[in-house]
C-alpha cells in the first residue's frame, strides 16, 4: 500500500464522495469577497452553489442588474478561483 498524506488522502476522498458539493458551497462564501470584490460582497445577502448552479441574492435592484451583465465574467471567475469547473450557471432570483 503506497503512502501518502493525510491532506492528499483527504482531497481524494471529497473528490470521489458526495461531499464535494457541500464543501464548495461553504468555500464559495468564504472567497466570495475576493473573488467579486468588498462592494459586491457587502450587498450579497446569500450565495448558493446547487447542482452546479450559483445563486446569488441580492436585494440591491442596480447590482442585481448589473450581476445580471456579468454572468460569464462570474462563472470564468469563480470557476479559476477553484481550479475547475464548478459553475455552469448563475441564478439570480
Amino acid at each position: 500500500m503506497a503512502q501518502m498524506h493525510i491532506g492528499e488522502a483527504l482531497q481524494g476522498f471529497i473528490q470521489k464522495s458526495k461531499l464535494k458539493e457541500g464543501i464548495r458551497a461553504v468555500q464559495i462564501e468564504a472567497v466570495w469577497e475576493e473573488i467579486m470584490g468588498k462592494t459586491v460582497a457587502k450587498y450579497t445577502d446569500k450565495i448558493q452553489i446547487i447542482q452546479h448552479k450559483l445563486f446569488i441574492h441580492t436585494t440591491v435592484g442596480p447590482l442585481k442588474q448589473e450581476l445580471l451583465f456579468q454572468k460569464a465574467k462570474i462563472i470564468e471567475r469563480v470557476n479559476e478561483a477553484f481550479g475547475e469547473k464548478i459553475i455552469a450557471e448563475v441564478v439570480i432570483p
